[in-house]
């Protein structure tokens, strides 16, 4: 407790920075510990269906229900009219979003996914409607305002009435949204829209979720095979609450692995400065040890004493940091809701909480042991002259009778070259914080700013236009026309369809040229050129344990043929199980596939007017158009806000560490240089001269910490990235690297530590040779 009266602006450093890490600690872990239970708990709680498949009402036969009838392994299953709007258009957040629409009687009776608002208006209104809880969260929309569904080329206008939770069909990354309409309203819209848009929805829940890709695979090959590949190719999908529940938690699993990862890097930052301030400890109270041990105290009950007043502090910071972590669980909370759709409801995990403790604790306690233990090798006598031992003498750096220069900046010097230690402690913790930093803003840039990597890493084509032809039409006419058109750089055709590539379904792209599209998936080797090669994810090739120079059966419809694998690739789509065949390709499969959509690259015109004109031109052979740059400036809407948050943290923790660590550092040593400052002063020294010695001594120190950080950041920021993105299907990250940016961040720590260093040094104006003389 001495100790730590003693040095009370120590002791708060350590004790924030503690505070800090425990706070990050346990916030990072409780949501990857409770994230995953909360989305199963969250299904069970809405009883929301673990399969639902998705087909129009003429391709709907009595038989699926025997099919799943005797298929084992299932609870319960359910069967129901609704709309499908096939790429339906509405606003969204900042942009426009283009999906599929599936819109429920919210009057029928159901017991899979029933009907339940967490919001609603009181007033009843005929143009009512009833919207995902993320639309509140993510879209911007609140009760009571105008919703517009634009499909078909007809307007449906609507006032949202209420927010639901859905687990299934809940956020915009999955590509269809869930709607409901009072029973009037739904009739309504039934007798408006066109025979293809009505359709009906089977729903299955398992008696272990698990199995529900499997169901989904084998209950749509079923439908095909009773349909024929070509008409249920055209009228189905499927959705499993497995690949749902990755897509919506991977986004929050990547930030609170990045708390994690910041956590531990102010626990390091906490254990450096430990041991700083133990063997300055030591080093200042050298006299008092000598006296202790002199008079019968031995080296464990002093160096005891000295952890002791380190795990104190440890406790109690890590205590109130967790306390404090769940006072900003409800922000974390939000940005949760925000991704995933559904309201984030926090509890309290006291084994969470503990482990917390002890990993800071122990951590603590075994460096602040390494770093006390010496105190058993002094002996009394030498402590008691300051731990000065017999020839203890020191080489004098830069000897200022021979040294040629600035006598300040020779100063400055001097004590840069005498404080080794210190000087690498600084900087250490300077590069951690500035490779933290270049960390987040990097990961910022590419999903708020220049989003043309981020895109990529989903499979995305980055065209400016989609456009869905209808099936009987001639695609080479339809492509030769749009190219034909004013300010359209190029058109390319990239479907994606459903194959078997050994037994594993894969969702496989499909174009004449690969060379023509703008995002390169394939990161070895390279995409199919001919018509017998194929491209795989990593995945795939993992599960199949094939790759480069293989041979693979691709199925698609009742045709089988073999491909050799000539490149692997990468995409967190479809969970990463991508391939990619050519036109000629698929044509083994299927003779006469002709390709079904057109990617279209505008220059010089906005996409909303070309779509004017080419659905003017073109109407009859189109079935649907979509803005792909507002799609995407929707769907990224949420992850850029749940990373700004996370940016904002970093960095403001970042300068805070700075802040501290530089007021620890310079407060400790103008104390422990009180008499040689004092006398500096006497000889004629200003203030301000002593003051600019200081912070040229720390300068270098921080300028080579946001260096070498800066130069880490620069390389291994994309490598890290790879590595938390893996799980998703990413095996090579090329996120752009804005060196401008970097530059201004990194010059931004360095001024601020030369502004912090000047004002601390303000406490040397206190000293005086005459205080020093009458103390």
């Amino acid at each position: 407790m001495a100790n730590i009266k003693k040095s009370k602006s120590a002791t708060i450093s350590l004790f924030i920075f503690i505070l800090v890490a425990a706070l990050l600690l346990n916030i990072g872990l409780m949501v990857i510990t409770q994230l995953n239970t909360f989305f199963d708990q969250k299904a069970e709680q809405l009883k929301d269906g673990h399969v639902m498949v998705v087909m129009d009402q003429a391709s709907y036969q009595p038989s699926l229900e025997d099919f799943l009838a005797n298929y084992s392994g299932i609870k319960e299953t359910e069967t129901e009219e609704i709309i499908h709007m096939n790429l339906a258009n509405y606003k969204f957040g900042n942009g426009e979003l283009t999906n599929s629409a599936i819109i429920f009687n919210a009057d029928a009776d159901r017991t899979i996914g029933p009907f339940k608002l967490i919001e609603k208006f009181n007033t009843w209104n005929p143009n009512d409607i009833y919207v995902p809880y993320s639309f509140k969260t993510d879209g911007g929309y609140t009760l009571g305002d105008d919703f517009t569904i634009f499909y078909q080329g007809q307007d449906y206008k609507y006032r949202i009435a209420g927010f639901f939770e859905t687990t299934m069909m809940g956020t915009n990354n999955n590509g269809v949204m869930k709607f409901m309409l009072p029973k009037t309203s739904y009739q309504s819209l039934m007798t408006k829209i066109d025979n293809h848009s009505k359709a009906v929805i089977v729903s299955a829940v398992m008696e272990d979720r698990a199995d529900a890709p499997v169901l989904e695979n084998d209950f749509i090959h079923y439908i095909k095979e009773s349909l024929g590949e070509e008409t249920a190719s055209n009228s189905i999908f499927g959705l499993n609450i497995e690949v749902v529940k990755s897509v919506n938690t991977l986004t929050i699993n990547i930030i609170a692995t990045i708390l994690l990862a910041f956590a531990a890097i102010i626990v390091i930052v906490c254990l450096i400065v430990i041991k700083y301030r133990v063997s300055n400890n030591i080093e200042d109270g050298m006299a008092n040890i000598g006296v202790l041990k002199a008079i019968g105290y031995t080296s464990g009950q002093i160096f005891g004493s000295i952890i002791l007043q380190y795990i104190l502090i440890a406790l109690f910071a890590s205590m109130l940091g967790i306390a404090l972590s769940y006072a900003l669980m409800p922000l974390i909370g939000s940005i949760i809701s925000t991704i995933s759709g559904l309201i984030w409801i926090q509890r309290f995990d006291m084994v969470v909480n503990l482990a917390c403790i002890l990993v800071i604790t122990i951590c603590i306690f075994f460096v602040t042991l390494a770093s006390a233990f010496r105190v058993r090798k002094i002996l009394p006598v030498a402590a008691l002259r300051g731990g000065i031992q017999t020839h203890s003498f020191r080489k004098n750096h830069i000897p200022l009778e021979s040294a040629k220069g600035d006598v300040h900046f020779l100063l400055a010097v001097k004590s840069l070259l005498g404080n080794s230690k210190q000087n690498i402690m600084i900087s250490l913790i300077v590069m951690a914080l500035t490779f933290a930093t270049i960390f987040s803003v990097v990961l910022y840039y590419n999903i708020a700013s220049d989003k043309t990597a981020f895109v990529g890493l989903f499979g995305s084509e980055p065209a400016n236009v989609y456009i869905a032809m209808k099936p009987d039409i001639n695609t080479k006419d339809l492509m030769a026309g749009i190219e034909q058109m004013e300010q359209v750089r190029k058109v390319n055709i990239l479907d994606t369809i459903e194959t078997k590539i050994d037994g594993q379904t894969v969702y496989t792209n499909v174009t004449t040229d690969y060379s023509q599209l703008e995002n390169n998936v394939v990161y070895e080797g390279r995409q199919p050129k001919h018509e017998n090669e194929i491209s795989i994810s990593w995945i795939i090739s993992g599960l199949i344990n094939k790759g480069i120079g293989d041979t693979v059966e691709v199925e698609y419809g009742s045709e089988t043929e073999s491909f050799l694998v000539t490149g692997l690739s990468q995409s967190i789509g479809n969970l990463g199980q991508i391939g990619s065949l050519t036109m000629d390709g698929i044509q083994q499969l299927q003779p006469d596939y002709k390709g079904k959509v057109l990617y279209v690259y505008l220059d010089g015109i906005s996409n909303g007017d070309f779509i004017k004109n080419v659905q003017e031109q073109y109407s009859e052979d189109i079935i649907e158009t979509l803005d792909i740059d507002k799609n995407i400036e929707s769907q990224t809407s949420m992850y850029t806000a749940a990373v700004f948050a996370i940016m904002l943290l970093v960095l403001a923790i970042n300068v805070l560490v700075v802040v501290m660590i530089l007021y620890l550092v310079i407060k400790t040593m103008i104390t422990k240089r009180k008499k040689e400052f004092g006398v500096m002063k006497a000889l004629g020294y200003s203030t301000f001269q002593l003051m600019t010695q200081i912070s040229i001594s720390f300068l270098p120190v921080v300028i080579t910490g946001v260096l070498i950080g800066g130069v880490l950041g620069l390389f291994f920021t994309n490598p890290m990235l790879s590595i938390l993105l893996s799980s998703a299907g990413v095996k090579r990250l090329d996120f752009i690297i804005h060196l401008p940016i970097i530059l201004m961040f990194c010059l931004g720590i360095i001024v601020i530590a030369y502004i912090v260093s000047m004002l601390v040094s303000l406490k040397i104006r206190k000293i005086s040779a005459y205080s020093l003389m009458t103390e």
